[in-house]
């Protein structure tokens, strides 16, 4: 067997096209399900396979706005109702989390590139905030919660000094 016989077409023969070729190859088949497989997988994760962008990277999109008095942090979470979202405040980190349901029955849904399930966005924060005052609303779909600012503690940077390779104090 010579390797012209393992291609399944030459210079002289006439090319169908690829797509009629990739459906009756049953590797061709056998890759495009695998694709599909590994992109369901990781859909619902925070990452894409092999450093692709993912559709749900930093879902719920958020922004923050702050200002002397306060932080709002506003969620976007379009098709949800209130009952359907959880906000938590804990060693100064702010957690949004909740579910998207489904509104069909799988066998029903023939395409769909809406996301549905569980989901958590964790925001820490820089500033000391009154956690017995903040404030949260919904309302057409976005989330705002409010964080007033600790009287007196704004965030604090501190310069780390680097030292020299072999200019170490002992201590």
């Amino acid at each position: 067997m010579t390797m012209r016989d393992l291609i399944p077409w030459g210079r002289n023969q006439q090319t169908t096209p690829s797509r009629y070729r990739e459906d009756s190859d049953p590797f061709m088949t056998l890759h495009r399900e695998m694709n599909r497989l590994f992109d369901d997988v990781f859909r619902g994760f925070d990452m894409a396979p092999l450093g692709g962008m993912s559709r749900m990277t930093g879902w719920p999109q958020v922004e923050v706005v702050d200002n002397d008095k306060d932080v709002r942090i506003s969620a976007e979470l379009p098709g949800l109702e209130d009952e359907d979202v959880e906000v938590l405040m804990g060693d100064g980190v702010l957690t949004i989390r909740g579910e998207k349901k489904s509104e069909i029955e799988d066998k029903e849904r023939a395409f769909s590139e809406r996301h549905y399930g569980l989901f958590e966005r964790r925001i820490p924060l820089a500033w000391d905030v009154e956690e017995d005052k903040i404030d949260a609303s919904f309302r057409n779909g976005v989330l705002t919660v409010t964080l007033p600012k600790a009287a007196g503690s704004p965030p604090g940077v501190k310069r780390i000094p680097i030292n020299r390779a072999g200019d170490e104090t002992k201590h």
